[in-house]
């Protein structure tokens, strides 16, 4: 008998991540194939290498290319690590695709992280694959909840955890000096000056504790994309520090489990790595100096005990999270993904799966649907679009277009503001 393959769908490096991740707890002797959807986020070579889930097989497409794949019907199971819009565009249009068939893969949705906002909106798109998988007990309660609600099978959403939560327990060591990690995010703050105000905090921590290294954990190189646009990037803003940064302020990139490793404090406004620092019981402290805001994320550890600004950090503080609230979110489980496996056997064992039916029809919300699948390439039959004349290419060759024309357009700009500009206005005033 050949061996059982899972197929991932992902479209950033951080869905990547937790995509693959799914599949190697719910079926590790299973074959696994990526299928990276073509976007603006689509991972580089090294972001890949820097999660380090090697897959066995891999290609490019875009969303509307998966509906005729062939060997995609084959798998035996398909986690769907993508934003929630494309998990119903691919439910809709692969349940049409795969209607005839004695055999379709078990399908699998959830969240990259934390679910802090638009949980009804994400939710309600990832309903009507066979797992929606909740990554805490309180997530599962409340995504059942809805289900029922809406008349969704509740079954389908199973408790778990977040697939990245593991690493050694955390043990100082007089080894390497005692090292504090401020993980960034993309898009958390937005503005360039938050930003470069928590650097500024960090290199000033960094200056007041010299005996410490104080690394600033990147998401990306430059150029990069990552799930969220990253407008202003920390390694730009080091050159926009107030003094020159102190010899032990170091930017770190790699893997975020080999850089716990040697962390004794984790810093960050809402990162999921706070999560793993947390699952391995090194002290974290999660951000304040902007507010606890809904905006920012942080709001969903008011209950952690691990609320901190940059003057707390500065005085020594070492939080580490209440224990119920930890348990809570799925932190510190023996096998979180017990019960997924277990559903998958089940579904298997039943026989031929029925038909996929997303949520969202094009009777109860064709409006909303069919803006969702136009923009994911399918018509309202679930087929892929014809391509407009003149898109012919990959995703990259339309970067890189979009690149050229934008640096068109930023010299007319600086053309007509430096020159036209006051040429007019002296005109203007004879």
């Amino acid at each position: 008998m050949p061996p059982g393959r899972v197929a991932v769908l992902a479209d950033s490096d951080t869905r990547w991540k937790w995509g693959a991740s799914v599949a190697r707890q719910l079926a590790p002797e299973h074959a696994l194939d990526a299928y990276f959807l073509s976007s603006r986020s689509t991972p580089t070579e090294r972001q890949l290498a820097e999660i380090g889930i090697v897959p066995d097989t891999r290609r490019e497409t875009p969303a509307a290319g998966l509906v005729d794949d062939a060997e995609l019907a084959d798998a035996d199971l398909v986690v769907l690590a993508v934003a929630g819009g494309t998990v119903l565009a691919l439910v809709h249009s692969l349940g049409r695709a795969w209607a005839d068939r004695e055999h379709r893969p078990v399908t699998v949705s959830g969240y990259v992280g934390v679910v802090y906002e638009k949980m009804v909106d994400g939710l309600l798109t990832r309903a009507g694959t066979d797992l929606v998988l909740a990554n805490s007990g309180h997530d599962h309660r409340r995504f059942r909840s809805v289900f029922e609600s809406v008349d969704v099978d509740p079954d389908s959403v199973v408790e778990c955890a977040l697939p990245f939560l593991s690493g050694a327990p955390y043990r100082p060591s007089a080894d390497r000096p005692f090292t504090v990690t401020f993980a960034v995010q993309p898009s958390v703050p937005k503005d360039r000056p938050s930003r470069l105000g928590l650097l500024e905090r960090a290199a000033a921590h960094a200056r007041l504790h010299p005996e410490r290294l104080v690394l600033v954990k990147l998401r990306s190189l430059p150029g990069e994309q990552t799930t969220h646009v990253e407008a202003d990037p920390y390694q730009h803003l080091v050159d926009s520090l107030a003094a020159p940064a102190p010899a032990n302020l170091q930017l770190a990139y790699g893997n975020m489990g080999d850089v716990l490793d040697r962390t004794d404090l984790l810093v960050t406004v809402s990162s999921t790595a706070a999560l793993e620092s947390m699952h391995r019981r090194i002290p974290t402290a999660i951000l304040t100096d902007f507010g606890v805001r809904e905006a920012h994320g942080n709001h969903y550890f008011v209950h952690s005990g691990c609320l901190a600004s940059w003057d707390d950090i500065d005085a020594g503080t070492l939080p580490q999270p209440d224990p119920e609230w930890a348990a809570a979110q799925g932190i510190g489980k023996s096998d979180p993904y017990a019960a997924a496996r277990a559903r998958v056997a089940a579904l298997r064992a039943a026989g031929p799966l029925p038909p996929l039916r997303p949520y969202y029809t094009a009777q109860s919300a064709g409006i909303y649907l069919g803006t969702i699948l136009r923009h994911n390439g399918f018509d309202e039959e679930g087929r892929p679009l014809p391509a407009p004349l003149g898109t012919a290419g990959t995703g990259r060759m339309k970067k890189a277009v979009r690149r050229v024309a934008r640096r068109g357009a930023k010299k007319l700009y600086r053309v007509g503001h430096q020159r036209l500009a006051p040429a007019l206005r002296r005109w203007g005033a004879v």
